[in-house]
């Protein structure tokens, strides 16, 4: 089983190795809800919960943010071994704003997970003319009308450099070789907007100081890595310091209560 085997992290102690349980989580990060699945034993719910603050803990702390972002200000859910689709490790529901990573299959999906909540979020708040269904990365790549908002306009800038090459004029790098992945395998998955922005997510994420491959892992040596699913070179560097600016700015204004 996944949670049987031992997690890679390289970070400061976050707990002074004291047992937090699910209660904990919820509390720290104020989670609409958190379930867990009936198959989940007790020993692997009393790990999985230590990871999961872990993991949590240091996602917030690469985003310079606070425990309100991680929860969304309290609208986001949280479902461990439960609510799975079949042969998926992990899924965010729009519909019920949560996201579920499977017992044995979902560890290293938390940060692209969490940034389609967050690409969802968004949606609303930085385009005026969207439903409650809109990601904001698909908003965005379909002109819709954006709110005037310095924030948003770093939020734009991420999602420019993740969709578009350098000049902006032209599909970027990871777009083309994700739309020939989909070509090749006859989909519609690795070229959607949400996704690209998942995966650039992610590989930001993993190139962060703080290691931790129960938050996330695979952006550099998969074979997807080497297929050019995930960002790579001068594109790269370029979508990690533009999804830098952004999240310090949300951090100070979230922590000045705005």
């Amino acid at each position: 089983m996944a949670l049987s085997r031992q997690f890679y992290r390289r970070g400061p102690d976050l707990r002074d190795d004291q047992r937090v349980s699910f209660v904990d989580v919820r509390r720290r990060f104020d989670f609409r809800s958190i379930r867990i699945g009936r198959w989940v034993t007790e020993p692997e719910r009393d790990r999985a919960s230590g990871l999961f603050h872990d993991a949590l803990l240091d996602l917030m702390t690469i985003l310079q943010s606070p425990e309100s972002l991680i929860s969304l200000r309290g609208s986001l859910s949280l479902e461990y071994g439960i609510g799975g689709l079949p042969g998926v490790a992990a899924h965010y529901d729009p519909s019920s704003r949560s996201f579920a990573l499977a017992k044995n299959a979902g560890p290293g999906s938390i940060a692209h997970e969490w940034f389609h909540a967050l690409d969802h979020y968004l949606g609303d708040k930085a385009f005026s003319d969207t439903g409650p269904k809109m990601f904001a990365s698909k908003a965005w790549l379909s002109e819709a009308t954006p709110v005037v908002h310095p924030l948003n306009d770093l939020l734009f800038a991420c999602l420019r450099n993740i969709m578009l090459d350098e000049s902006g004029s032209q599909p970027s790098e990871l777009f083309q070789k994700s739309a020939q992945m989909d070509k090749t395998l006859g989909q519609a998955y690795y070229s959607l907007p949400e996704e690209l922005c998942a995966r650039s997510f992610e590989a930001f994420i993993q190139d962060a100081a703080i290691s931790n491959n129960f938050l996330v892992s695979g952006t550099k040596t998969t074979a997807e890595a080497q297929q050019g699913l995930y960002p790579m070179g001068q594109q790269r560097l370029r979508i990690n310091s533009a999804f830098k600016d952004y999240f310090s700015r949300l951090g100070i204004a979230l922590k000045q209560g705005k």
